[in-house]
């Protein structure tokens, strides 16, 4: 971890050296702009008698000046960007240092009815999706979801390649993170799609050559009155008529100005997003496809898009009191960026959600890619296909700190089932999760936290966390049964390993020491392959009617009237509990 603390903190420390740069070009570019204008305005004073001149020297000055503002935007941008990676290696740094309960813990991702999303700490506070997320979308947040959800086991070894190359392209994957870290957007990119499909043209096809005619009218006689050719009168009239002409559509161009100002800072930076993704050639299959989706042979992503950010950039410049009506006037400004808005859309509009899609793929990947690159001593699952479902090699829970946690050799077959024994306390549960923790991993395609991993590609399916349901009248006993059903019923359809801890809780002991073997004979006989952890012993007896069964357990030792706990995972069933010695040690009875 040492080297990885020092990777960061140097990264850190440049970002903080070229902050420091930026900041004093941003001061200099203000300084700069203030001077322009100063100069503009003690010379209109100056020339105030001639107004040909002052006519002149205002436009230039106007475009003198805006050109300086856009540079001091481009400024504001890249200082903007320096603080992004900045927090990004904070944050790290954070996470290295077991500190990370501060950041999004996705448990909006929750889902009761899912397979195994609400049991095994995938989402919530100090759960695996808030240890490795580092999407800066929304739409990347639910995409990383996605994929730790889905349960697919096609195509692991493609995606653990794309993993892998992801993990070493720190550069790349950082510079796309903090530039989505600057997207705001007022809209989602779901609206945003629901919008392009739907939208209504109104501008009319001959604007596509008026604004055009009316410009060049409109700069010959701005000319002609400069070089005393003719008088003001006739520009004035063409003022009148643009205004006249722009006027008859000025509620729809509002009602669209309206819109897509919520729309242009997004595609701004989206288009930036596009053309880090273009800028890479990727070597795995995966990465390349996805990559394919924004690069076509006609046309780049990035360069429609970019266009359509700088169309939108043009319309909103109408905010503006006097280029809007000199805009307008002279120039049909808001008819000219209508109807290039109204032709990109109907040319690009259906591409846009499929491009967004392939952003958010690549920030859900990036978080994947960043996961292996701070777990170098991870293992990536050998893809096997053979009787092994999963023999893991000193495997630990990624969530435990390396210096505590003690690791243990999983070794389970196709259509084994473990029963698991243990004092309370000693490891039983965390022992499940990390099962299920390298399962989901394993078909994600990540690296897992062990020393080596032989894996048969599995789908999972556990119950763990039952609860009862107030709202619709449901019974703990009740909502465990329906869950159980589920799993009987899934296990008909597909091959799973099931994961289960303390079944039947609902019931009386005896009730749950019959229905609980019943239920593990029904999942054997299936051909199941499966964990479950009981306090019940009984359970353990039917390893002698059923050589599917093996039963293991964790340990619990009283030394100096202390519990001592070694969380190993061994052979046999567990002779030692702990609950009468903790009440008295606790004072709870004597």
């Amino acid at each position: 971890m040492d080297h990885l603390l020092s990777f960061y903190k140097n990264r850190l420390a440049t970002q903080n050296v070229l902050l420091q740069k930026v900041k004093k070009e941003l001061l200099l570019s203000s300084i700069l702009r203030l001077v322009v204008f100063a100069i503009a305005s003690l010379s209109v004073y100056l020339l105030i008698g001639n107004t040909q001149l002052v006519f002149g020297f205002i436009i230039v000055a106007i475009a003198l000046f805006l050109f300086l503002v856009s540079k001091h935007t481009d400024l504001q941008y890249k200082r903007d960007k320096i603080l992004a990676l900045i927090a990004i290696n904070t944050t790290e740094i954070e996470v290295l240092e077991r500190k990370f309960h501060h950041l999004p813990d996705g448990n909006a991702f929750k889902d009761p009815s899912h397979g195994y999303s609400q049991d095994i700490d995938l989402f919530g506070k100090g759960s695996f999706f808030q240890y490795s997320n580092r999407t800066a979308l929304p739409q990347g947040s639910r995409a990383l979801a996605d994929i730790l959800t889905e349960n697919a086991i096609d195509g692991i070894e493609a995606k653990q390649e794309a993993i892998k190359e992801l993990s070493q392209m720190t550069d790349w994957r950082q510079e796309f993170s903090a530039i989505a870290t600057l997207v705001k957007a007022d809209a989602s990119t779901k609206a945003i799609g629901v919008w392009l499909k739907e939208y209504v043209p109104y501008v009319p096809k001959v604007m596509r050559y008026v604004p055009n005619v009316f410009s060049l009218i409109s700069v010959a006689l701005i000319a002609g009155y400069l070089t005393g050719l003719l008088p003001g009168f006739p520009i004035f009239i063409a003022l009148f008529v643009g205004l006249v002409i722009s006027g008859v559509y000025i509620k729809n161009t509002g009602k669209l100005a309206t819109d897509t100002g919520k729309l242009q800072s997004t595609f701004q930076q989206y288009q930036k997003l596009i053309l880090k993704i273009e800028e890479v050639t990727f070597k795995s299959q995966l990465l390349s496809e996805k990559r394919d989706a924004v690069v076509s042979k006609d046309q780049k992503a990035s360069k429609v898009l970019k266009e359509f950010s700088r169309i939108l950039g043009a319309l909103d410049q109408r905010s503006n009191m006097i280029f809007g009506l000199l805009g307008n006037g002279f120039f049909l400004w808001d008819l000219r960026q209508g109807y290039k808005l109204e032709k990109w859309i109907a040319d690009y509009g259906t591409k846009v959600s499929p491009w967004f899609n392939t952003i958010a793929f690549f920030d859900a990947y990036n978080s994947l890619g960043n996961f292996a690159h701070n777990h170098p001593n991870y293992s990536y699952p050998k893809i096997l296909n053979d009787n092994i479902v999963l023999n893991s090699v000193k495997a630990s829970h990624p969530l435990l700190d390396p210096k505590k946690a003690v690791p243990n050799d999983i070794d389970i077959l196709n259509e084994q089932f473990f029963i698991v024994t243990g004092a309370n306390m000693a490891g039983k549960s965390t022992f499940l999760r990390t099962v299920s923790l390298q399962i989901v991993m394993a078909n994600v395609g990540l690296p897992v936290c062990a020393a080596e991993v032989s894996y048969n590609p599995i789908k999972l399916i556990t119950s763990m966390r039952t609860t009862d349901s107030l709202t619709d009248d449901e019974s703990y006993f009740f909502s465990e049964l329906k869950r159980l059903k589920y799993i009987v019923d899934e296990i008909q359809k597909d091959r799973y390993f099931i994961v289960l801890d303390e079944i039947l809780k609902g019931t009386n002991s005896m009730d749950k020491a019959i229905g609980s073997r019943k239920f593990v004979e029904k999942l054997v006989g299936s051909g199941a392959t499966g964990i479950i952890a009981t306090h019940d012993l009984s359970l353990c007896e039917a390893s002698d009617d059923l050589p599917q069964i093996r039963n293991h357990y964790f340990d619990a030792e009283i030394i100096d009237n202390e519990l001592h706990f070694d969380y190993t995972f061994k052979d046999g069933i567990c002779q030692n509990m702990n609950a009468s010695f903790l009440l008295k040690k606790m004072e709870i009875v004597e």
